[in-house]
């Protein structure tokens, strides 16, 4: 399809961006994480001395009964493996974060395939891809980043999955828009009028990442994206 391709069903590819969960909520799990096992440690230094003072000023004549003992022993290894767990799973966030970034910064440089409906028109040519289920009249609409209409077509697609779909620039009036980012909006219904969900992709250069964002986020034609959301690497 080229300005060309299905009436209703809200495309389903529009990419969310991530619930700015970022680098400052991080940081507030941390410091929750370090008050947490600072409160530990201090309950478990606590419990040290209550016991030894407790040992060491029980009544020679009424020693402290065995299964009390072996109770609070218990309890002692208890609060020790709370304290080992809690470092354990710093350790792994810590080597989780460690490899996403990793594997993000690996990314750059790259033509990535995403879930999304938003591209850029570079040089009077934006192009998205479009996956359409079975043979459909689709609505296609595009609209600026003020989310004015500024082109919309009907085309006949047939069932096919990435099935590219290119925008000159033109607008109806025949007005050449400007370079800039362009949401493409399909809805299709087949023969029979039943709504067809269209899914769109976008295809883009990573130009950069931000790892001050958990997890970092991958910069597409102008847009962010997740590792977890990239499709495909074409090169």
């Amino acid at each position: 399809m080229t300005t060309t391709s299905v009436a209703p069903s809200v495309v389903s590819g529009t990419t969310t961006q991530p619930a700015s969960s970022s680098s400052s909520s991080n940081s507030s799990a941390a410091a929750a994480s370090a008050l947490a096992t600072q409160q530990i440690a201090g309950n478990f230094q606590s419990f040290l001395t209550l016991l030894t003072t407790q040992l060491q000023n029980q009544n020679p004549l009424d020693p402290l009964d065995t299964n009390q003992f072996t109770q609070q022993l218990v309890e002692f290894a208890g609060v020790q493996q709370q304290l080992n767990t809690n470092d354990s799973l710093s350790t792994l966030v810590s080597l989780q974060q460690t490899a996403q970034s990793t594997q993000a910064l690996g990314f750059v440089g790259k033509t990535a395939v995403v879930n999304g409906n938003t591209a850029g028109l570079t040089n009077s040519s934006a192009t998205w891809e479009l996956s359409v289920p079975t043979n459909s009249n689709l609505n296609i609409t595009i609209t600026n980043s003020t989310g004015q209409t500024v082109f919309s077509g009907t085309y006949a697609a047939n069932a096919g999955g990435n099935q590219p779909f290119t925008w000159n620039g033109l607008g109806n009036d025949g007005t050449q828009n400007p370079d800039g980012q362009y949401k493409l909006i399909a809805t299709a219904a087949d023969s029979s009028g039943n709504n067809v969900a269209i899914t769109t992709q976008i295809q883009g250069v990573v130009s950069s990442v931000d790892l001050t964002q958990s997890p970092p986020l991958l910069s597409i034609n102008g847009q962010t994206y997740t590792v977890s959301q990239i499709q495909s690497i074409t090169n």
